[in-house]
């Protein structure tokens, strides 16, 4: 009776056709900010920085999309995944169908991302404005006054 084959093994990197392998490196993207890029052979099409709303497998009737409002991933999409880790210890995981990929990264808060596409802290510049202090009427006068 011949044995099944061992599961395969990665460290750090690999590249996983199983539906439930996908499922599995997927899931601490759940209800996580990510940036994502959507390419077409060597074309970067679209990219963006969303949230993580689902991930789900065995749903043909659910679409996978890339929104910044809301992502939804349909393992059952795609062929393979490759995933790596990059030098900050986060994982960039690409979804392959075809000649068609997206590439999905934590979108790290702070400064100094190594990402082109990470989102930005909104700043006002106030360089161009002027602060002034408007000061109410002088309340201090006497209650009373005395005649002497």
């Amino acid at each position: 009776m011949p044995t099944p084959p061992p599961a395969k093994f990665f460290v750090n990197q690999g590249v996983v056709s199983s539906r439930e392998d996908m499922l599995n490196l997927l899931r601490p993207l759940l209800k996580q900010t990510v940036s994502y890029r959507y390419s077409r052979g060597r074309e970067v099409v679209s990219h963006g920085t969303g949230w993580v709303e689902r991930i789900v497998v065995d749903q043909p009737d659910v679409s996978t999309y890339f929104t910044p409002i809301a992502i939804t991933i349909n393992v059952d999409s795609f062929e393979h995944l490759d995933f790596t880790t990059r030098p900050d210890q986060l994982l960039e995981y690409t979804l392959v169908q075809g000649d068609e990929h997206v590439v999905v990264e934590f979108a790290p808060g702070g400064e100094g991302g190594s990402s082109p596409f990470e989102p930005r802290q909104l700043a006002f510049d106030t360089s161009g404005f002027v602060q002034m202090e408007l000061l109410g009427l002088d309340t201090s006068t006497p209650d009373s006054v005395s005649e002497d």
